[in-house]
This record gives structure tokens, C-alpha cells and sequence, in this order.
């Protein structure tokens, strides 16, 4: 399919240059979305369970990492385009 429109339009800088920003665009919407209710979940558990806010932060924090990775793998991604 690539090669049909390098012939028919002579290039494919153009389609790159959307490629990526859908690619970069996509890959930040879901961690956002995740995020949010990641972190609003967690507030409520604290909020109904105090004494167990430390392990529900904790809990959280690896949650955001494994999140953020997803948004860093999109970059990536966009790269190697």
C-alpha cells in the first residue's frame, strides 16, 4: 500500500509527518485517560480507607510508572517511523 502511494505521489515525507503526530497523539491520549482514573480511584480508597493510604500510594506510584511507559513507547514508536 506504502509503495502504490510513493508511486503516485512521488513521496511520502507528508504521510511520515501525519503518521508520527496520529502515532505521538494516540499514544498520549490512553496514558491520559489511565491516568485519570487511576489517580481518582486512588484518592477514593483513600479517602474511605486512611490507614491504608500508604499502600494504596504505593500501589499508585508503580501504577503511574507502568502508565508513563506506554506514552514513552508511543514516542518511541514515532521515531521509527
Amino acid at each position: 500500500m506504502m509503495a502504490l502511494l510513493a508511486q503516485l505521489s512521488g513521496d511520502l515525507g507528508g504521510l511520515e509527518t501525519i503518521g508520527r503526530g496520529l502515532v505521538i497523539g494516540l499514544a498520549a491520549i490512553g496514558p491520559g485517560i489511565g491516568l485519570g482514573v487511576l489517580i481518582g480511584k486512588s484518592v477514593e480508597a483513600m479517602a474511605r480507607q486512611p490507614e491504608y493510604a500508604g499502600q494504596v500510594r504505593a500501589t499508585m506510584f508503580i501504577g503511574i510508572g507502568l502508565i508513563e511507559a506506554l506514552a514513552l513507547f508511543g514516542i518511541a514508536f514515532s521515531f521509527i517511523i
